[in-house]
């Protein structure tokens, strides 16, 4: 099974790749961890990456296709693989697909997470975890049982991600929505497109994409 998870920045794609891993024993294939991984075995690819990333410049399409082309190619995703933060740009999706038809190879599903923009900006903007065991917490939906107080640990310091707030975030999704938007037209098109909504519990949209790949992508 060969997927890509589509979603803004804070849908949930991250802990969704995660349980999916788990059940359909596939790796999460993310964009940073390819590129981290290229680097540290210091392929040609990885050794030409680190150089644009020491200069402190973004690494090209054509680099990161080639990373992730070598990725596919390890043992490991002979069964399949999720694609999660790749392809960003339609650019991505057309050098994507016609790095998988000379691999003889194809995608079986993209899975977007459709979510309520302002829920969202309310969901990411409250959270914040414990600073000593990272138990995580929110304003709204999950405060500590006992005010400043970590329910797991006890601790009572808490820390909040810098780029966890409204403003942030709704720049975050402007982002999303001109750059990796397109893509959902984009597989819609080629009939790979399932959407499941995003907005409940993790065990319920969890089960909500079993159910769609189990039935349309297995």
């Amino acid at each position: 099974m060969r997927l890509i998870l589509l979603g803004p920045p804070g849908a949930g794609k991250g802990t969704q790749a995660k349980l999916l891993v788990e059940h359909y024993t596939i790796p999460q294939l993310s964009t940073g961890d390819m590129l981290r991984g290229a680097v540290a075995a210091e392929t040609p690819i990885g050794l030409k990456a680190k150089a644009v990333i020491d200069a402190g410049k973004l690494v090209s399409d054509e680099t990161v296709n080639v990373i992730v082309s070598e990725r596919i190619d390890k043992p490991d995703c002979a069964r399949g693989f999720i694609l999660d933060g790749y392809p960003r740009t339609l650019q991505q999706a057309d050098a994507l697909e016609a790095m998988l038809a000379e691999k003889d190879m194809a995608l079986d599903c993209v899975v977007e997470l459709v979510v309520n923009d302002e829920q969202l900006v309310e969901r990411i903007s409250g959270r914040f975890t414990c600073a000593n065991c990272g138990e995580g917490y929110h304003d709204v939906f999950k405060k500590p049982k006992v005010a400043d107080t970590c329910d797991r640990c006890g601790h009572h310091e808490f820390k909040r991600r810098p780029d966890d707030n409204a403003d942030t975030m709704r720049t975050r999704l402007q982002a999303y929505y001109k750059e990796t938007s397109p893509l959902i037209g984009y597989y819609h098109a080629k009939g790979l497109l399932r959407r499941v909504d995003g907005m409940g519990e993790i065990g319920t949209i969890h089960a909500a994409i079993r159910e769609v790949l189990d039935s349309t992508c297995g």
